[in-house]
């Protein structure tokens, strides 16, 4: 006790430490002057960079709708609508970093400039406009293709981006938050313009295919050909095909194993913790987590939510995908059988009415419901829009649905694509999948007539492996090339293919 009351611990209360004019100044209210003063200033300093945050995080306080401002880029055009054309410059820097992880896009603009393979290409595309789309679209460019471009998300557009794009002499018809109205609006715009008539068609959903079909449909004369990238877009493809109604070759990108193995698998392995954590702060360890659907995008999701301790539960309707969920450790069950225990619930299916009122009455206090499928049917958001509920914006893309015994459910998105919407995903993931579509467009636009009839393709193997190829420099990794003996025993051509068409690339 000595040696300690030497060190004062036991002595009486330390004197206190005093600031001068302490209780002055504390006591000092800003004035109202001096509150907008700091306002402003915090406000300014919240503008002052457009990061990739600022596209989930929207600080502009211009409430005006793009489509009532009249814009025009440096060079005087004005063929676009965008949220605000000043940011263009914070948007090119965006893509700049966006070039340095996507090697194989960088690569066909030297290889292929000379000979300009889209020279008279007018492509129209819908996409998610972000600064990865933004190095396609530039690319197409670059190989001699005119591009118009509107939104396939109504929450996923960098407006910062779409600004770099349009002050590029793109037209671009997009913003984030557009309403149900706007994102029709910005489609038509791009499809209905005098004088230009599109001759290819890049879609992502297949919303833009279904509006030409709907309301242009004799400019399917001069299309040559689809490049589809979702699982929703590639279904209603073969819909139109097998009713008949398809009138131009598709080529169905969202299969091909490039796209399938790295966008759909890696991807959403690290883009869904990305989604959750921006919108939720939610601590993975222990959590009970139902993960609808385990084809690729739901094995990135549960792979990434296992690795973090979660407890992940799998619905599945395919047997096949089903008793891999269980060789990979992971029970299998029905959704209402989990549905008043779990923490966390995510979409994956590609399907419609996965998640209904029904489940979503039966879910625990807090729960997290969320969407990786492109589509915002999985989730039946409409039936929660009822007046016995309400409904709590409690940040950017996140919404308190409250019941009328006080429990709640956290919404992410609105049931839309969450990665997107709420995040960013990996650009080297996207540099993969954009690469594709890129040679997918150049396949079907050189293709001589007959090669192709109206049916929807796979993209050739070949392809495939052309666009790995170009991604392996990244890693210094260097392929083991066949002997003539080798190649004649294993009966392949030494530059490729080297898979079937049936091979299956499975994971480990």
């Amino acid at each position: 006790k000595e040696e300690w009351e030497k060190l004062s611990l036991f002595s009486s209360a330390p004197p206190q430490i005093q600031f001068a004019d302490q209780k002055q100044e504390f006591n000092k209210r800003p004035s109202k002057i001096g509150r907008r003063s700091l306002s402003r200033s915090i406000s300014q300093s919240s503008t002052d960079s457009y990061s990739s945050a600022a596209s989930y995080t929207d600080s502009s306080d211009d409430e005006t709708s793009p489509r009532d401002k009249q814009q025009k880029n440096s060079k005087g055009n004005g063929d676009f609508c965008i949220k605000n054309i000043k940011q263009a410059d914070f948007g090119r820097r965006e893509i700049e970093i966006a070039e340095q992880e996507m090697p194989a896009l960088m690569a066909l603009r030297k290889r292929a400039q000379g000979e300009k393979p889209l020279a008279g290409a007018k492509v129209v595309g819908c996409t998610h406009i972000t600064a990865q789309t933004a190095v396609l679209m530039e690319t197409l460019s670059a190989l001699g293709a005119q591009c118009r471009w509107a939104a396939c998300n109504i929450y996923s557009t960098q407006n910062e981006v779409a600004a770099a794009l349009a002050e590029g002499g793109f037209s671009v018809f997009a913003w984030k938050g557009e309403s149900e109205d706007d994102f029709w609006w910005c489609i038509d715009r791009c499809v209905n313009v005098e004088g230009w008539q599109p001759n290819m068609i890049l879609d992502d959903g297949g919303d833009l295919t279904h509006w030409i079909y709907k309301k242009y449909p004799n400019m399917f004369k001069k299309i040559k050909g689809i490049v589809e990238e979702s699982v929703t877009g590639v279904h209603r493809l073969y819909q139109l095909s097998k009713a008949g109604k398809l009138c131009v070759p598709a080529m169905n990108v969202n299969d091909s194993v490039t796209k399938q193995k790295f966008d759909n698998l890696y991807c959403c392995r690290e883009s869904i913790l990305d989604g959750l954590k921006r919108t939720t702060d939610v601590m993975f360890g222990g959590k009970q987590v139902v993960v609808c659907g385990y084809g690729e995008v739901g094995k990135g999701c549960c792979a990434a939510l296992k690795a973090m301790g979660s407890i992940v539960y799998v619905t599945e309707i395919d047997p096949i995908c089903a008793l891999q969920a269980c060789m990979d450790g992971f029970r299998l069950v029905k959704l209402n059988e989990v549905m008043r225990q779990v923490d966390i619930v995510i979409t994956c299916t590609g399907n419609k009415n996965v998640v209904v009122r029904e489940n979503l009455d039966r879910m625990k206090n807090g729960c997290i419901v969320c969407n990786m499928g492109h589509s915002n049917t999985e989730i039946d958001v409409a039936s929660l829009r009822t007046p016995e509920l309400t409904w709590e914006r409690v940040r950017s893309q996140v919404d308190h649905v409250i019941w009328p015994d006080g429990k709640r459910i956290v919404l992410l998105a609105e049931g839309r694509l969450l990665n997107l919407s709420c995040s960013t995903v990996p650009t080297f993931v996207l540099s993969i999948t954009a690469t594709t579509q890129a040679l997918a467009l150049i396949e079907l636009y050189n293709a001589p007539e007959g090669r192709y009839k109206q049916d929807v393709y796979l993209l050739p193997k070949k392809m495939d492996e052309y666009v790995a190829s170009l991604h392996l420099p990244t890693f210094d990794a260097h392929l083991t090339e066949l002997t003539d003996e080798q190649a004649k025993y294993l009966g392949l051509n030494k530059n490729g293919p080297f898979k079937p068409n049936y091979y299956r690339y499975e994971n480990l």
